[in-house]
């Protein structure tokens, strides 16, 4: 049920990967072990290995979707920097798969270095730790000679995603097998809906939309985690604990959540946009345990043909909510997510399907057994960076192009943050800091922040 899409009239599939080859041209180091240590596949009887990096609530979901795939799975390493994440979840995925879930001791890994050692005990890579460090783990994977399943976003910046994207070349060179966590690409109704858009139901797509409009999903305060804890957190501590609510962890809700909305309508206009422009800002959410994210995102992103995608996403209390996709074309219009045609060929899904987190592991392990296609790396850094994109356009005020954005010199990530220890790393301050008198985070001003 993988659907990869190629990515054209929009951006061509061939003018997207001459412009994004160009961005990240020098941007990974990937042949570092010898084509031996690569895994082409396996059979439908072999035993796949899996670890788990990130054990967070997306990341234990995650293995507990890959350990009900077909075949035999194990669960043989893990790694994250906080303990109790670490310990809290191999205790419950032992027992939700007592036969599934053989890690040693030695094999459970601390510290922002910990990824490393869990890859190379594994057939499968699951990377679920907070999107700032999925380019760095994907290159690591790749490197490795590994399949691997990445949540989204897969990036937070530009030299994230042009890190993504070397990847994703090179994974494909040693065929390995990847999977992103944008589920809808592996969700009946979505297909079906997709394939009639693509065949011409609606005509020619003319203008679309987008929303995640909800209310805050979660927040992790300073003060009851030091409670919980029962000792003060460093900043990098409490960040890593907080982490929706950090730039260079999140890349802010439109990258974390509207993500899935923007990739629908790439999928639509089978590429991303050429560029965007809006607004945002922070009104209603304030505090000092809310980060230096907007509360609010209001992006217009134009097409290479001319369409424009009216976007929103917003996190405030008391506010109609809507979370949805729906495209208007010269012959009728769609709403995506209730699967719905109306005009000349109307139309509405009927039938039912796998729950879609579940199918996307189906189809991910039934292609690494079968070793058939299967790589969905360059469509979701592309909807990732999409997202990065509309922040973009929002934390500046300005208008900003697609080459502009995959060419930009900002870089959110600690630098060297995997050389050293997770003790060594607590001394190191993230590039957001509060202010020392208020304790509040410094948000971006529109027309002054620079993204360029």
């Amino acid at each position: 049920m993988n659907q990869n899409t190629p990515m054209n009239p929009s951006l061509s599939r061939r003018g997207f990967l001459s412009s994004t080859t160009k961005a990240a041209a020098g941007a990974s180091l990937l042949a570092g072990l010898p084509i031996e240590r690569f895994v082409l596949g396996a059979s439908p009887s072999d035993t796949v290995k899996v670890a788990l990096i990130g054990c967070g609530g997306r990341g234990s979901g995650a293995a507990n979707q890959a350990l009900s795939t077909d075949g035999s799975v194990k669960l043989v390493a893990a790694a994250d920097v906080h303990p109790d994440r670490l310990n809290g979840a191999i205790s419950n995925l032992s027992k939700a798969h007592k036969d599934k879930v053989d890690i040693k001791k030695e094999n459970l890994f601390l510290g922002f270095d910990g990824y490393k050692k869990a890859i190379a005990m594994a057939d499968v890579v699951i990377l679920a730790t907070p999107p700032g460090f999925r380019p760095m783990q994907f290159e690591e994977a790749v490197r490795q000679g590994k399949h691997v399943f990445m949540e989204k976003p897969v990036c937070v910046d530009a030299p994230g995603f042009r890190k993504v994207m070397a990847a994703a070349q090179e994974a494909k060179k040693k065929n390995l097998k990847v999977g992103v966590g944008l589920q809808r690409h592996h969700q009946a109704g979505y297909l079906e809906t997709m394939k009639r858009l693509h065949d011409g139901a609606i005509g020619d797509v003319v203008a679309m939309r987008a929303y995640w409009n909800g209310n805050t999903p979660w927040v992790r305060r300073r003060d009851e985690l030091e409670k919980q804890y029962g000792r003060k957190l460093t900043e990098m501590e409490y960040q890593l604990r907080n982490w929706y609510y950090f730039v260079w962890l999140c890349g802010d809700h439109i990258a974390e959540q509207h993500i899935h909305n923007l990739d629908v309508i790439n999928w639509v206009k089978k590429g991303p946009p050429v560029s965007a422009r809006g607004n945002g800002g922070c009104e209603t959410r304030k505090g000092k345990d809310y980060g230096e994210i907007f509360d609010h995102h209001v992006v217009e992103f134009t097409y290479a043909d001319g369409s424009v995608c009216f976007s929103q996403c917003r996190h405030q209390q008391g506010c109609w909510n809507d979370v949805s996709e729906s495209v208007i074309g010269t012959k009728g219009k769609s709403d995506l997510g209730r699967y719905t045609i109306t005009g000349e060929n109307a139309w509405r899904f009927k039938g039912g399907g796998k729950d879609a987190y579940q199918q996307e592991h189906d189809d991910l392990f039934a292609a690494i057994r079968n070793d058939t296609p299967f790589n969905e790396a360059e469509y979701g850094a592309a909807s990732s960076m999409t997202s990065v994109l509309g922040r973009m356009a929002t934390y500046s005020g300005k208008e900003i192009t697609w080459e502009q954005a995959i060419n930009s010199q900002v870089d959110t990530m600690v630098a060297n943050i995997d050389k050293v220890s997770f003790e060594e790393a607590m001394q190191l301050m993230p590039k957001s800091l509060p202010d020392p008198e208020t304790g509040l985070y410094k948000l971006a001003i529109p027309g002054v922040t620079t993204v360029i």
